[in-house]
This record gives structure tokens, sequence and C-alpha cells, in this order.
């Protein structure tokens, strides 16, 4: 497997959308892998995404061992424009 950059960005479609009081948690699976990550913290103003659009993940690895934690990368959830919408860690 090739190295990957942080600017590299991974085209996903949206499997899922959760509506809560205060965020929306989104399901998205990566095109090529089918390797599934959830975001539960995408705010809601200006998310008129549903089931099957288009969004796009990128990942950077962490620079150092999260302590008693198997995590190694950090996540982000980006729209079409390259507009950060929510991270996580895996």
């Amino acid at each position: 497997m090739s190295e990957v950059n942080e600017s590299d960005r991974f085209e996903c479609v949206i499997i899922n959308v959760i509506d809560t009081l205060m965020w929306k948690g989104v399901t998205v699976e990566e095109v090529e892998s089918g390797g599934r990550v959830y975001f539960g913290k995408v705010k809601p103003e200006g998310f008129d995404y549903v089931p099957g659009d288009t969004l796009y993940i990128g990942m950077k690895r962490l620079p150092y061992e999260l302590e008693d934690i198997e995590m190694e990368m950090e996540v982000s959830l980006y729209d079409g424009e390259g507009n950060r919408l929510d991270w996580t860690f895996l």
C-alpha cells in the first residue's frame, strides 16, 4: 500500500444520517475499500446531505501513540468544497 498523505481525499457515500438534538451522526462508506466510518458531531447548520450523497474523508497518522489506546489515525470528513465537517480517531 502506498503512503497516505494528509492532503489525500477519498470518496465516500453516505450510508446513514441520524438526527440528534444538537448534532447529526453520519456514517460513510469509502467507495473502493467498503470501509465505514461514523462521525457523531456534524453540525446540522447547512448539512442537507442524505444517504447516497458523496462526501470525502482525509486521514493523517498521529505523531504519537495514545497510551493504552490503539488509535493510529485522525480521520476527517469533508464536503465537496473541502470544508471540514467533523473528525474522529481510528
